[in-house]
Parts: C-alpha cells; structure tokens; sequence
C-alpha cells in the first residue's frame, strides 16, 4: 500500500505541473497582451481600418512554449478569440467597403445617363430650333415673295388689258340682235362668270351724219348692253357704253386713219385688270371693282 501511494504522488505531481505551467503562462499573457495594447492604443488606433490597435505578439510563450501538447480548450480558445474578432471585423468592412463601391459606381452611372440625356434632349432642342429657323425663313421667303407680287398687282390694278373683242353688224336702220350676234354674246360672258376686276366696253357705230348717227349707234349699242344684263346678269357698273356714230372706227394701226363704216356696227371689247390674281395670292376676296 505504501508503494502505491509513493508512485502515485510523483505521477499526479507530474500531472498538474502543466496546468499549473498554463494558467501561469495564461494570466501572464493576458497581463503582457493587456499591457502592451494600452500602450500603443493611442499611437495606432487610426492606422488601421477597424480603429482598433492590433493584436500584440505574446510577450512569453509558458513552460512549453508555442507548442503545449498539454494545452486545454479554453486555452486554445482564448488565444484564438481575438484573432476571430479580427477576422469577423475585416469581413464587415469588406463587405462595407463593397456596398460603398457599389453605391459609388449606381451614382457614377446615373449620373452619366443623366448627363447624356441631357445632352441627347439638348441636341434635340437645338435640330429643332434649327427646323424651326428654317421654316421661318422659307415662310419669310414665301411672304416676301407674295408681297412683291401684290405691290406689282397693285401698281397695275387700274390698267385693263383687252382679253377679248367681237364685233356684231347690223342692217341699216336695225337695232335688234341676230342670233349669230347672241351667240357671240354668249361666248364672251360666259368666260366671265364669277369673276372680278373686269369691264365690257360697247361702242356703237353707224351711218349717216350728225344726231341721227349718234342716237341710231346708241340704240344699238344699248340692245347689246340690255341683252348682257338680263341675259347673264352682268352688273351695269362693269359695262361702258358709248354712242359713237359715224366716227372712224379704230385700227390696230394708230397712226393710220380709220374708215368710215358702211351699216351699223357694234364693237364689244372684254377687259381685265390684276384684280383677280391679287385675290388669288393674298387669299382674301377681292373687292368689286
């Protein structure tokens, strides 16, 4: 029994020798690790992207060393633990740090797209412009175009030009119209129906001498007259009349002497001014003139 307990309490000597070499070496580390981060807190706490002083290096390693083949679990745990808080802090400012970046890059290209459609809408606005430039000086070109065509209508507004002429004859002593003489008549009114800025001229010629002449030419020429009037409705005020009686009539050639006529004779002459045209480039109906 003796020998027993003489084994037995070298071996269990033996066997707390290493706990007792770990907790030692434990509370040592802890009080150099404590030591040497209140020391350079202050000095490297913003070196570095946790705020946090790095992790000290163990000033002893204990009875066994690095390498404690007695070592316990809460031993491996508490000198592990800080390098796994590290460890964890490093992956949340990664990941921060990558939330950032994106956030930086989604603003990075809003802000391109923003600036290219506003570049985009401004190259629009100025082909627009650009449209708009050009229709307005087409539109001035057009109106400066019409407005030399008025002032040149209007310049000549009161000079008729002869569109057409007939003549109808009569026998002595006659006033009343053949039908070659109303068909002629018809022509010529026809062509002017709806229109403005005409006149008819009706002068009327015949034989004899003095008053006679003049009131036998009136007749006929008033029958010419009466037959537009009543016939196709053509305003008194565009008809001139004139009783010419045995004078001359006129030639194409004015330096040549008319000849007297022989019977009667009723000359009907159609004449037009720029009113009709100046209606139909300004667009507003003409007045009657």
């Amino acid at each position: 029994m003796n020998n027993r307990l003489l084994v037995a309490l070298p071996l269990a000597a033996l066997l707390a020798m290493p706990a007792v070499a770990q907790n030692t070496s434990s509370t040592q580390d802890q009080s150099s690790t404590s030591q040497s981060s209140q020391s350079s807190m202050q000095s490297s706490s913003s070196d570095n992207a946790t705020g946090k002083a790095p992790l000290a290096p163990p000033s002893r390693e204990g009875f066994w060393g690095r390498v404690n083949p007695f070592a316990r679990k809460k031993y491996v745990q508490r000198q592990t633990e800080p390098i796994r808080d590290r460890v964890n802090e490093l992956d949340e400012l990664t990941s921060a740090n990558g939330k950032a970046i994106k956030d930086t890059d989604q603003r990075a290209q809003a802000g391109i797209k923003m600036a290219s459609d506003k570049a985009d809408a401004a190259d629009q606005h100025a082909v627009d412009a650009g449209n708009k430039a050009t229709a307005a000086q087409q539109s001035a070109q057009q109106v400066t175009a019409k407005v030399q065509n008025v002032e040149t209508v209007v310049s000549n507004i009161d000079q008729y030009k002869a569109q057409n002429q007939t003549e109808i004859h009569f026998r002595p002593g006659q006033s009343v119209l053949s039908k070659n003489a109303k068909d002629a008549l018809d022509q010529m009114a026809t062509g002017v129906k709806g229109q403005r800025g005409y006149i008819f001229e009706v002068q009327g010629f015949s034989t004899g001498k003095g008053q006679i002449a003049i009131e036998n030419s009136q007749k006929m020429a008033e029958s010419v007259v009466r037959y537009l009037v009543l016939t196709h409705d053509i305003p008194v005020y565009r008809i001139y009349l004139v009783g010419m009686g045995n004078a001359p009539a006129p030639t194409s050639d004015d330096t040549t002497k008319g000849k007297h006529i022989i019977g009667g004779r009723v000359e009907i002459s159609l004449l037009k001014n720029d009113l009709e045209q100046l209606s139909a480039n300004t667009g507003a109906p003409a007045s009657n003139q």
